[in-house]
């Protein structure tokens, strides 16, 4: 067997690649649970593309077809109803582990240097799999995806001079169609899958280069042995491999309980008007992006103007982008910044979370004045991050990780 590696080794840097990322990659050994979704994301993003290899074989990307081959994949195919709703259920599974994968970064000032990269890479990463899903989503052809794309694509012609055209172009027709189901099929299962794999080695890459971060916001590479090994690191492999193990059970005996049990998820998962063909004369009673849109979809709604609530919804993922230089503290991680940072966070998730729920729901002139409020403390966060940092008294960071 060492032969056999000794002679891959010379034509494939196999064995550097298992040391410099693996078993001779030293991270904190204060890890705690929040660092079980960057894993987790890998693990979904596997059962995605694994599923929706197999939800291709039997798929008919077309207008006529479509819906009644969902039906097929559902009815006929052996296993397909598994196989389609391990892939509807691993969508929302990949926002919710993104999500608070996201929130650790934010918790633990995993933006700040020398990790901007890391944070762009993953931006780019949760862009791409915003467009991944929006996607995906017309596929089924269902009234929700039909109406749902519609309502969306429809946003771009609220740009000035090119918006109308660019609508038309997007949707390759007059109106949404079997053209622009056939050519969202081919960005879902080609050009995007491509982009978030390459974005996912970038973003593993950067953030091997320049070490992960941690609880305390510490950084180990300053405290090293005779031997220059991290004091406070552990190899990855095997420590937290192994324990990232436990981390997958738990999440597959949740997510298989969904999958199996409620896969529909009270019509948050797989919409209830999705269930009927999509029909150009029969507008569903109420319009909303699947879940994990809602946010945005809430922000939109908020700005009466067409043209500002796009811009304010672009803006509100745009500024995710910006995030390390607007944070001017001190220091990395919440357990040692001041009050204020503790209190605009929390403000924020708060903010965050009643977005998404106002989204789902149908506009009310009191639902519409809460969005309003809300969208202002969200961007409330971001645009008063460098004074409230700044200003703020922060706890002194111990010189090592306190486990």
């Amino acid at each position: 067997m060492s032969k056999f590696m000794d002679w891959i080794d010379a034509r494939f840097p196999a064995t550097k690649m298992w040391e410099d990322h693996l078993s001779k990659y030293y991270a904190p050994k204060n890890f705690n649970f929040l660092y079980f979704f960057g894993s987790l994301a890998l693990l979904v993003l596997v059962n995605q593309i694994v599923t929706g290899v197999w939800l291709t074989m039997s798929f008919t990307p077309s207008a006529e077809e479509a819906f009644a081959s969902v039906e097929y994949i559902m009815r006929d195919v052996e296993y397909g109803w598994i196989l389609r709703y391990l892939h509807s259920t691993g969508a929302s599974a990949f926002f919710i582990v993104v999500y608070l994968h996201m929130f650790r970064g934010l918790l633990y000032g995993s933006y700040q240097k020398p990790r901007e990269l890391v944070w762009l890479f993953g931006m780019l990463i949760y862009l791409a799999l915003m467009a991944e899903a929006f996607m995906g989503y017309l596929l089924p052809w269902g009234q929700m995806s039909y109406w749902g794309a519609q309502v969306i694509i429809s946003l771009f012609g609220a740009i000035p001079v090119i918006g109308g055209d660019l609508t038309q172009w997007i949707r390759g027709d007059y109106l949404i169609s079997g053209i622009t189901l056939n050519r969202f099929f081919a960005l879902h299962v080609v050009a995007l899958p491509i982009v978030i794999l390459g974005l996912v080695v970038l973003h593993i890459l950067a953030l091997h280069e320049v070490g992960s971060n941690n609880p305390d916001g510490v950084d180990i590479k300053k405290k090293k042995d005779e031997n220059g090994i991290p004091l406070d690191g552990i190899p990855f492999h095997p420590y937290y491999t192994v324990k990232d193990i436990v981390g997958v059970v738990v999440f597959l005996f949740v997510f298989c309980a969904v999958v199996f049990f409620f896969p529909e998820m009270g019509g948050y998962f797989l919409e209830k008007p999705n269930f009927e063909q999509a029909n150009a004369f029969k507008t569903p009673e109420h319009i909303a992006p699947v879940w994990y849109f809602t946010p945005f979809y809430a922000i939109l709604r908020a700005v009466p103007d067409k043209l500002m609530g796009v811009i304010a919804m672009g803006a509100a993922i745009a500024v995710l982008f910006v995030l390390p230089w607007l944070d001017r503290s001190p220091v990395r991680s919440m357990r040692y910044k001041g009050w204020l940072s503790k209190v605009f966070l929390l403000v924020f998730c708060i903010a965050f979370v009643i977005l998404g729920i106002l989204g789902v729901l149908a506009p009310t002139p009191g639902r519409t004045l809460l969005s309003q409020v809300c969208t202002v403390l969200y961007f409330a966060y971001f645009l008063l991050m460098p004074f409230y940092t700044r200003l703020e008294k922060t706890k002194p960071v111990p010189e090592r990780v306190t486990g």
